[in-house]
């Protein structure tokens, strides 16, 4: 290389350099660090120069099929960004499936549902290694608002194309219909079949003393949606791993604009017992039975608490003389299976558990029920079948919750004491018992997307509402979701969907949005004790940190 030619390059490099101000700042770094001597040298020059670098950026996303906590499909989405000119793996999240159909549903129906979940995970793959790895390049993982933005618009753009495929199949399918009717012979229309005598065209077949509201049909899910929620989360986790904080913190910061000086942990809702509907036995009115610790302990002594609880139960179960059963069947819920020939029988035994290892329910600890009571519904009599052969209507419901509480005032919570649809009885429960226990919509709630649209909850005197993190619902869906909530002073739970994931990140957005109460499972399963474990550490850090209300 020639003198002249060098001299240009020098020129050039050092003005290279000049604007972008290394010299400068190299000065200011070597001032800064000469005084301390550090050890490590470079390491402190790497950390000293690190703040000028650009921020990181999205640069792939990866989708993956993997396998929940029962060994169903779920997706895991992987995120990688540009970091200091290298590509770099951030974070993963994985996306569970949800089910809507009943514990009691037909084995065809569980088949299908099955098959469905399974080309969603399938589906939602390509989207995240396809589209969504397009459309998301370059952009900052921290701008949570603008990833969620776009990511509504993408699956709105997904519904508008289905809509439009079932629109022109239905029309298709008409103009074949249309052209049967036609006689090929004579062209003339073929003969419509005479009606059936003893019903009028039209009329509607009522049935006897049934007058309650028809169930509303479930809520529509877009094949593959699950890639938007799985992916909003994987972008959450991303944010708060590159701006070096906990999850649980990010989310507080997205919510209210600033770092709250005190966190106050969600109540968990520890469920001991799956009291399956389907089984010999002939209560039907209760599906989980949980246990709240009062607020005064900390989670670790409310843990203790329950574990010794739960252990007394399974030893009197257990105790000489009792017919076997499947007690050890261990749900999917992370408890015991078990059944009850009424609801005295079970609440006694609760009771008597709890007085055995010397706790009192109403003081040391309370409980919840879950009473899922859309699968309670007998249609064809328009009542609920509480007990095998035993039916009672809305009205009556009522009446025996009011019974229920005035009788075992331990019990604090009730989640879904009735459906939906029942909204003249909500009513009724909620002016009877809701200064004396926490009315709950989970599957009673308002759909997620419909209650951001209207901001408001079907039954709107409840005490507040479980939220799932399940399909398209994004972090800013909770973050607005929970605002409406605490706004009608409505209290918030977040809740597993009916399949789980090892993935923790839902205990960091219950403590970062402020839920009132953790709904997570049953202290079994690995999939279910990784959050307590998650909520447990959380609990600590903030206790160290002075920051634990």
């Amino acid at each position: 290389m020639e003198a002249g030619e060098r001299r240009r390059l020098r020129q050039e490099a050092a003005e290279y350099y000049r604007g972008q101000r290394v010299p400068e700042r190299m000065e200011d770094a070597l001032n800064a660090l000469f005084p301390l001597h550090p050890e490590d040298l470079y390491g402190e020059l790497a950390n000293y120069f690190s703040k000028f670098s650009k921020a990181p950026v999205i640069c792939k996303l990866v989708g993956r099929k993997v396998l929940d906590g029962v060994g169903e499909p779920a997706l895991e989405v992987e995120i990688y960004c540009t970091v200091k000119n290298y590509e770099k793996r951030i974070c993963s999240t994985v996306m569970a499936t949800h089910s809507q159909i009943p514990e009691n549903a037909l084995p065809e129906t569980i088949e299908a549902d099955e098959k469905e979940r399974n080309d969603s995970v399938h589906t939602a793959v390509e989207w995240v290694s396809d589209s969504l790895n397009t459309m998301l390049r370059d952009l900052d993982p921290t701008d949570q608002c603008q990833a969620d933005k776009m990511l509504g618009e993408y699956f709105a753009n997904k519904v508008e194309e289905k809509r439009e495929i079932e629109k022109q199949e239905k029309e298709k399918k008409e103009e074949e219909e249309a052209a049967k009717v036609i006689s090929p012979a004579s062209g003339r229309s073929a003969a419509t079949p005479k009606q059936k005598k003893g019903r009028k065209p039209g009329k509607k077949v009522s049935l006897e003393g049934n007058s309650i509201p028809p169930a509303e049909p479930a809520e529509a899910v877009l094949c593959g949606s699950l890639a938007i929620g799985g992916t909003s989360l994987a972008i959450a986790k991303a944010g708060a791993t590159i701006s070096c904080l906990p999850l649980y913190l990010h989310t507080a910061l997205l919510k209210h604009k600033e770092s709250p000086k005190e966190i106050t942990l969600p109540l968990p809702m520890i469920t001991v017992l799956n009291c399956e509907k389907n089984s010999p036995t002939k209560l039907k009115l209760v599906k989980e039975v949980m246990l709240i610790p009062p607020v005064e302990l900390s989670l670790q002594q409310g843990i203790e608490r329950v574990q010794e609880i739960q252990k007394e139960m399974t030893r009197k179960m257990e105790s000489p003389g009792k017919t076997p059963s499947s007690l050890k069947r261990i749900s999917h819920l992370g408890c015991l299976i078990t059944g009850y020939d009424s609801l005295e029988q079970l609440l006694l035994q609760m009771q008597t558990a709890c007085n055995n290892v010397g706790l009192e329910l109403g003081t040391d600890m309370y409980l919840a029920i879950n009473c899922a009571a859309h699968e309670l519904m007998d249609y064809g009599k328009g009542k609920y079948e509480i007990l095998t052969g035993t039916f009672k209507s809305p009205d009556e419901m009522v009446a025996m919750y009011v019974e229920m509480i005035s009788n075992f005032p331990f019990i604090i919570a009730l989640i879904d004491p009735l459906r939906k649809e029942d909204r003249e009885q909500w009513s009724s429960i909620c002016h009877a018992l809701g200064s004396k226990c926490f009315l709950v919509a989970e599957d009673a709630a308002t759909q997620i997307s419909k209650l951001k649209t209207d901001q408001n909850i079907n039954t709107a005197m409840c005490s507040g509402v479980v939220l799932k993190y399940i399909n398209q619902t994004t972090v800013s869906d909770l973050i607005e979701l929970t605002g409406i909530l605490d706004g009608q002073r409505h209290i918030s739970i977040l809740g597993s969907p009916d399949r789980e994931s090892s993935d923790e990140s839902l205990v960091d957005l219950a403590v970062g949005l402020g839920a009132r109460f953790l709904k997570l499972g049953g202290l079994s399963r690995g999939e279910r004790v990784a959050k307590y474990n998650r909520l447990l550490a959380i609990e600590e850090e903030l206790a160290a940190n002075g920051a634990l209300r």
